[in-house]
């Protein structure tokens, strides 16, 4: 591999995301320039029954001053009630979503004193005593373009009465992410043991995925006292740049792995072809478009409108690299078909070519987990348990780690190239027999 472009695009990438990261976690500043919509979606949070929302928000221009500004204001919204307003503006029973007794309004413009004037603050607080996922709205039903900056702080009260400014269901995600995190120390110490045990058959490859494994680890760590900043203050004090860093790092390491243990770099050549460079050079630079697309999302909320877009770009190019990193791994599986055919070595061709099978169906169904039955999981799951997504995602990628690193690990008697005599012969009986089995 040629390593200047690698760098380039690592330099590149980490400098993207450095510029990009201005993180308001839980305490968010939203911006609204002439915008008209009737509704705007903000930002969603799971309370509790001592939930709090802080609301502090200036005016700085709209076009109608004499509108009925009774029909423009911010209200509080669970996915349920919202299709009840959905049914009633179908059936024109409310002229407006703000009007609906399913909702908790929280302020309307008629309530505020001299509208007309440019920069006017606006502060309210409201208590939440039914504990439930709300999501805040601002409503223009007379659609005025509107500008205005929005600061919103939503938070649950504690046993001790301290302000927890994480979401019902994701309050003890730093205690999860310091479980996680020690896990995987302990999976750092035993792979490191491993290489050291066995040094006569390491090889490049396993030092790479001792890399992988430490990104993974020094992921789980920022992650967990980055939540663990928002959980306390509302803001994440810088944790969240160093998390998309190693974030970013971690994501195209394991995809880069995959690519490498799947064209057999290092275990059966030393050497990558011209068509596994491209996929790499494909893979790299998807990787950090993704990465850039995630850091939008996080920073930008989840219902910006530029947000949305750069969420069907972070879907996208994620399954593009999900693709494209599964196709070494079938080229090497044809090869190895092939060569049990026609080599001598029938026996080490059919072991190689059993566990590139193997891991191949292993890669599919991680890929699949965590990109469909996590989201599936917490589309379906309740706001209180917001969290199991997360233990499911990381036990998932826990188990497809060690699965790669058993199949992949340095010892004596590697299956692709130790082979007494009589399994060469029996091998070679039975691999028309096992044709069948190996067809994709």
């Amino acid at each position: 591999m040629n390593s200047p472009p690698f760098i380039s695009i690592l330099i590149l990438a980490v400098a993207t995301t450095l510029l990009l990261s201005q993180s308001t976690a839980e305490i968010r500043f939203s911006k609204i320039h002439n915008d008209d919509r009737s509704i705007i979606p903000l930002d969603d949070f799971g309370f509790t029954h001592t939930g709090h929302l802080n609301l502090n928000f200036s005016i700085i221009s709209h076009s109608n001053p004499t509108a009925d500004l009774s029909l423009i204001g911010f209200f509080l919204s669970t996915r349920d009630a919202w299709f009840h307003v959905m049914d009633q503006l179908q059936q024109h029973e409310i002229n407006c979503a703000i009007n609906s007794q399913f909702i908790k309004k929280v302020i309307t413009f008629n309530e505020l004193n001299q509208l007309n004037e440019d920069q006017q603050q606006h502060y309210t607080n409201l208590s939440i005593s039914d504990s439930n996922q709300y999501t805040i709205v601002f409503c223009n039903c007379i659609k005025l373009k509107i500008s205005m900056n929005i600061h919103t702080s939503m938070y649950n009260l504690d046993s001790k009465s301290n302000r927890d400014y994480l979401s019902a269901g994701r309050t003890n995600l730093p205690t999860i992410y310091s479980f996680f995190f020690i896990l995987y120390v302990f999976v750092t110490c035993i792979w490191i043991y491993i290489i050291y045990s066995k040094l006569l058959s390491v090889y490049r490859i396993h030092f790479f995925m001792l890399a992988v494994v430490i990104l993974k680890t020094l992921n789980l760590l920022c992650e967990a006292e980055d939540k663990s900043y928002i959980k306390k203050t509302g803001t994440s004090h810088g944790w969240d740049i160093i998390f998309y860093i190693f974030s970013f790092l971690k994501g195209i390491s394991l995809f880069t792995l995959i690519v490498l243990i799947g064209t057999g770099w290092s275990f059966l050549k030393p050497y990558l072809q011209d068509k596994e460079k491209k996929v790499l050079m494909i893979v790299i630079p998807l990787q950090v478009m993704a990465n850039v697309a995630q850091v939008v999302i996080s920073e930008s909320g989840p219902y910006d409108q530029e947000a949305y877009t750069w969420k069907q770009v972070f879907l996208l190019v994620d399954i593009i690299c999900c693709c494209a990193v599964l196709f070494p791994i079938v080229w090497s599986i044809k090869k190895l078909r092939e060569a049990a055919r026609v080599d001598g070595k029938a026996a080490v061709n059919l072991m190689k070519l059993m566990l590139f099978r193997q891991y191949y169906i292993i890669v599919i169904c991680y890929i699949y987990f965590t990109r469909v039955v996590i989201y599936g999981l917490e589309t379906i799951t309740s706001y209180r348990y917001q969290w199991t997504s997360v233990v499911a995602a990381e036990m998932a990628t826990l188990m497809f780690y060690g699965f790669t690193g058993f199949n992949f690990r340095p010892k004596s008697h590697n299956p692709y190239f130790a082979i007494d005599d009589d399994e060469e012969d029996e091998a070679a009986n039975e691999i028309l027999k096992l044709e069948d089995e190996f067809e994709l």
